[in-house]
């Protein structure tokens, strides 16, 4: 095999293989990506078997053929490279890379110990990619990052016929996002479409939103089969496939109130920079006190005899005067996913009185006007899920 190809675009293409795959494998085939050059194009795949990553560049290949390679190794030069051309060539088991001036002889991997990539199945629906990618940002912050309990490391996306909403929860938040889509199912069944579900793991779809964010729009492939439930994106000659996680995802949904009287409205900058001056002086998963009143918000923390902190700062409040205590990480996840200039802090009720139930979160584009971007985020003084 032999072809010359523009740096940047193989450096990046390269970068784009290797980002999903694991940091250990137990099987070192699993570490390799595919190049296999045909005609004039110049693809390369990775997977291991639960997640494939795959890519298609222009090249100029004078002799075509399939090689396997250490991605890391590839990434690591493909990324130092001098600004020239790349010609990669192939002789029995050894690769030279060179460019300019520098020059680099590799080992290649058997080819044929590598996995087959899984087939992508037909079209579910397309979504713009700047919707998808910010959508994907505000949710999988609070997917669990236990593994113990696998199903809520996951964000699980419920596929309607016009809109598709994002769920994540770790126990002690959820956040929720719903954003536009077009299913392809213009006058079809609006039911059936509801009932599709796809837990995804939560670092896979980040990568994804990463990836994907400066795309058009991302096409979305949905495909059951067995034991083997796949998700594929593909946007911009490139696709990522995954499994889905098996397993029920908790009801979350109903933990949200349909209406809420109580509720204070916040410029979300001057809150989020009040939460970190205030915090610096707590101890490790301790939390701050928040005190809304008529007069403004108040933040109090108690770290230790030798440092407290507090500060006041403007709040708008609806309702009755509320103290609830928050996690300032768990809030600051929240509220730098609200992209609009205030916040509406809103305080939902419990059995007892003087026990507050969670606070919802979500955004307002204006102090009396709420934000329309479908974000919410409903955060715990007290467990979620029991």
């Amino acid at each position: 095999m032999k072809f010359e190809v523009n740096r940047d675009v193989f450096s990046e293409a390269v970068s784009f293989a290797v980002k999903l795959l694991p940091q250990r494998t137990t099987l070192p085939i699993l570490s390799g990506v595919l190049i296999h050059a045909d005609g004039d194009r110049l693809t390369l795949s990775s997977f291991d078997y639960e997640v494939s990553a795959q890519t298609s560049i222009a090249a100029q290949i004078d002799d075509p053929g399939t090689v396997l390679v250490s991605g890391r190794l590839l990434n690591d030069i493909a990324s130092r490279l001098p600004n020239a051309p790349v010609s990669f060539a192939t002789e029995d088991s050894r690769i030279t890379v060179t460019c300019g001036s520098a020059h680099f002889t590799l080992l290649s991997m058997p080819v044929e110990e590598y996995p087959t990539l899984p087939e992508v199945g037909p079209q579910t629906g397309v979504i713009p990619g700047d919707s998808f990618s910010e959508a994907v940002s505000q949710v999988a912050v609070a997917a669990s990052r236990d593994d113990v309990t696998p199903v809520i490391t996951g964000v699980q996306l419920e596929v309607g016929e016009h809109d598709v909403s994002l769920i994540a929860t770790d126990r002690y938040r959820v956040a929720v996002r719903t954003i536009q889509w077009d299913s392809g199912r213009a006058g079809g069944d609006g039911d059936a479409a509801t009932t599709l579900h796809a837990l995804v793991p939560a670092r896979t779809l980040q990568e994804v939103g990463r990836t994907f964010g400066s795309a058009t729009t991302v096409s979305v492939s949905i495909s059951g089969g067995s034991d083997r439930e796949l998700i594929a994106f593909h946007a911009d000659d490139k696709t990522v496939t995954s499994l889905l996680i098996k397993g029920n995802y908790p009801p979350v949904r109903r933990l949200f109130p349909e209406t809420v009287q109580d509720h204070a409205v916040i410029n979300t900058a001057e809150l989020v920079e009040a939460v970190r001056r205030v915090s610096l002086v707590l101890e490790r998963e301790a939390a701050l006190r928040f005190s809304f009143t008529v007069d403004g918000l108040t933040l109090e923390a108690i770290g230790s005899e030798q440092a407290q902190a507090s500060e006041s700062i403007d709040a708008l409040l609806t309702g009755e005067e509320t103290v609830v205590s928050l996690k300032p990480a768990f809030l600051l996840d929240g509220l730098n996913a609200v992209h609009s200039e205030f916040v509406r802090i809103s305080f939902t009720k419990t059995e007892n009185p003087n026990k507050p139930g969670p606070v919802l979160i979500t955004g307002q584009s204006s102090r009396e006007e709420p934000a329309t971007d479908g974000y919410r985020y409903l955060l715990q003084p007290n467990l979620l899920l029991r």
